[in-house]
């Protein structure tokens, strides 16, 4: 869990009177998570955020798992992709998903949103490979660079503004919140000195945007395969304060700490966030194992519980060969899976990595989308014979 912020102005209590300067009550709403026993925070808004204008036909939207797929390991050669689409929506490629979790490419070519967009079905976690910007929700302004992971808790309503230059981001879409890991937190949801990251790299909105003017505010919700389309008369971002545990916020991938030993650590050390059936991992640059007969490329593993998927960051991946920057590896369990031949040998005496990749390891099998197949190299599945 994130920690408490306040921002803006707000009464002395909940729940209580709180007027405007002409006398009218702002209007209280509070954003609970788990129904009202996970994280929330209190909004307060000029304007009721029940009212609405007009509600417009919904369209169909979501991608399509091909769930006759083989068995097999699985490369998503999207290193040379410049472009998915042109808005923020059209641009999303989910390439792998299952019922819990879906991962998507997304580099539009168009910089800003002239709507404001809520998932009301999933968090999201965007991860920047490319690009810097900054993301407005009613909790206001949040700036994003390359590195960040942005933590998107669900109902959120916000817009992407991003700088001149190449965007390519991850899109990480949860049926269930993204957090903190457990055993990372102490009794009162502290992070522990032990962890690879504490609060101080935790980064909620820098500055609160209130957006008083009236007109016609087009906001698309996502929710059941259709996105909904629906018109305000007023900003969402209407809000004078807040105050609580669940906003946006970003964790870069440059703090966190990697944990190391004198023999090879497994990946749960690298572990960033969790949610239920899958985790987030980060590998960032490191020194290697120390024992004097170490190596330093991983062991081959056959997981019977997890399907493994890598998105390669930046670096060269001493196990891997022929993945270049920004494409994605999917190791299904079932399967073993390991460092390519002659990459062990190659490793020994290696004393440091500065690779950077982010890891997601479910624990349901994930599915190749349609769209997905459109990348796949087709000799990877061979590619560990000599």
């Amino acid at each position: 869990m994130a920690y408490y912020v306040k921002k803006g102005n707000i009464p002395h209590k909940r729940h209580t009177q709180f007027r405007q300067p002409d006398g009218s009550l702002y209007a209280e709403e509070l954003v609970s998570s788990e129904g009202f026993s996970g994280i929330y925070s209190n909004l307060y808004h000029i304007n009721p955020p029940t009212r609405v204008k007009a509600i417009k036909e919904s369209v169909a939207y979501g991608a399509t798992p091909d769930k006759d797929f083989p068995l097999q390991q699985v490369h998503l050669n999207t290193s040379k992709v410049t472009n998915t689409g042109t808005d923020f929506l059209d641009a999303r490629k989910v390439l792998l998903m299952n019922n819990d979790v879906s991962m998507a490419l997304c580099m539009p070519s168009r910089r800003s949103m002239d709507y404001y967009y809520k998932n009301a079905e999933a968090d999201e976690l965007l991860f920047i490979h490319d690009g810097s910007g900054h993301l407005y929700s009613q909790f206001g302004k949040l700036s994003i660079k390359a590195g960040d992971y942005v933590v998107i808790p669900r109902t959120t309503i916000y817009k992407l503004d991003w700088d001149a230059g190449e965007v390519r981001y991850l899109v990480i879409e949860s049926a269930s919140p993204v957090e903190t890991v457990k055993r990372y937190r102490n009794q009162l949801g502290q992070l522990l000195e032990h962890s690879p990251y504490c609060e101080r790299d935790i980064h909620p909105p820098q500055e609160l945007i209130t957006e008083e003017s009236k007109g016609e505010y087009h906001l698309k919700i996502k929710k059941g395969g259709y996105i909904h389309h629906y018109i305000y008369e007023h900003s969402p971002f209407d809000l004078v304060g807040w105050d609580g545990f669940l906003y946006p916020y970003t964790l870069s991938i440059h703090d966190f700490e990697p944990i190391t030993g004198r023999i090879h650590q497994p990946p749960p050390v690298h572990q960033t966030f969790q949610a239920h059936n899958f985790v987030i991992c980060s590998f960032v640059p490191r020194l290697f194992d120390y024992h004097p007969k170490s190596i330093p490329a991983p062991y081959n593993h056959s997981n019977i519980d997890s399907d493994e998927v890598l998105y390669y960051v930046e670096g060269n991946f001493m196990s891997r060969k022929g993945i270049d920057r920004g494409s994605f590896t999917l190791h299904p369990g079932g399967l073993p899976h390991g460092p390519h031949p002659g990459t062990v040998e190659k490793s020994i005496g290696a004393k440091e990595t500065e690779e950077l990749a982010v890891m997601l390891d479910t624990f349901k099998p994930l599915f190749v989308t349609n769209e997905g197949k459109e990348f796949l190299d087709k000799k990877y599945p061979m590619s560990w014979t000599e």
